[in-house]
């Protein structure tokens, strides 16, 4: 195991002469932070791609600037060791940048391998791996498991000794998540899934095309998931709270297919004339949704289609990013991004961090 641990610079002598001996080396990097089943079926077909395989394992100082700094929960050295394990791993070593490029550049493998749902398109390091002939590999994820959920199911776990709350005849447990993190606030019609005027039928909803695609990315980037929706058709009579209900169930069984957790979904009921301080551009649900997760406002993002979307997340102090679909010029201006997709939202934002 501890043969397999090197430097960069140890790595790209041995990577040169593996490519003079006609071997071909494939190259891929992660966190790692709580080694799972997702982990270990991946760099076996990582491995099946090519004769030698090196693992980049990303320092805990670059971990904490995308997860949070209470990640990772295990060590560098400790990572470095676990992954070193691996039959599949033939040598690994630590880096302390985000992205790859430095990487790419000194080992020059034959192939770049990546995990997920990305497109090749979408890669920032693409053009540099095709500059020397090497070619990029996508190994979709089949365990639908990541580190993250792991450590969410521990501390639900840990609350079971907790006392709960009886108030109205509703049982709850008043208690925060007790670390801060940051978060992407969404609109949810026009954002997440098809506009069509008072939505309320669970068999008309239709998510947009990068949906899927976006909400992964932002949750392995370490952002936290919350939908702020204005819903007037409730007030005006069009539709219950029931149907809204309906409709959410619908939307969350779409997305949890694929391993994506909604954390809250923030609603108001009201129409325009009852000025309330909850429609959006208003900022009580979403003052609600930083007490409540306790989150970081000056690292998080809202993403909308509407002005009053892109207005909220100014007034709380957050970059904003404004999807076209149902959007105005006025939106064009105000906004930090403008995308088609929440696709391409996630792909900005991770360029931008």
């Amino acid at each position: 195991m501890k043969n397999k641990i090197m430097t960069l610079d140890e790595l790209k002598g041995i990577s040169d002469e593996l490519r003079r001996s006609r071997s071909k080396v494939g190259y891929t990097s992660g966190a790692f932070d709580i080694l799972h089943a997702g982990h270990v079926d991946y760099l076996e077909k990582a491995k099946a791609c090519c004769d030698i395989l090196i693992v980049g394992v990303n320092s805990d100082s670059s971990i904490k600037q995308y997860k949070g700094k209470d990640r990772p929960i295990n060590p560098e050295t400790q990572r470095l060791k676990v992954v070193a394990g691996l039959e599949s791993v033939d040598y690994v070593f630590l880096f302390k940048e985000r992205r790859n490029r430095k990487n790419i550049e000194a080992l020059k493998p034959d192939f770049y391998i990546k995990a997920g749902d990305y497109t090749p398109d979408k890669l920032t390091s693409k053009d540099v791996v095709e500059s020397y002939g090497g070619k990029v590999i996508l190994i979709p994820l089949v365990e639908q498991v990541s580190s993250s959920h792991i450590i969410d199911k521990i501390s639900l776990l840990q609350l079971s000794d907790r006392n709960w709350i009886n108030e109205h005849h509703s049982e709850f447990l008043e208690v925060g998540p007790s670390k801060t993190s940051r978060a992407v606030f969404l609109d949810r019609d026009g954002t997440i899934n098809r506009e069509i005027n008072y939505l309320h039928e669970p068999e008309k909803f239709e998510l947009l095309p990068g949906v899927i695609e976006g909400l992964i990315q932002f949750q392995s980037m370490g952002y936290r998931l919350v939908i702020i929706t204005n819903q007037p058709g409730i007030g005006l009579g069009y539709y219950t709270k029931e149907d809204f209900y309906r409709v959410n169930l619908a939307m969350l069984e779409k997305l949890s297919a694929h391993g994506i957790l909604i954390e809250k979904i923030y609603f108001c009921p009201h129409s325009k004339a009852e000025k309330c301080a909850c429609r959006k551009p208003g900022q009580l649900l979403i003052h609600r949704a930083k007490d409540q997760l306790n989150l970081d406002m000056r690292h998080s993002v809202f993403i909308g289609d509407r002005p009053s979307d892109i207005e909220a997340g100014i007034r709380a102090g957050m970059l904003t990013i404004h999807i076209k679909e149902g959007g105005t010029a006025d939106v064009k201006r105000l906004a930090d991004y403008q995308c088609n997709t929440l696709e391409e939202a996630a792909c900005w934002l991770q360029e931008h961090e």
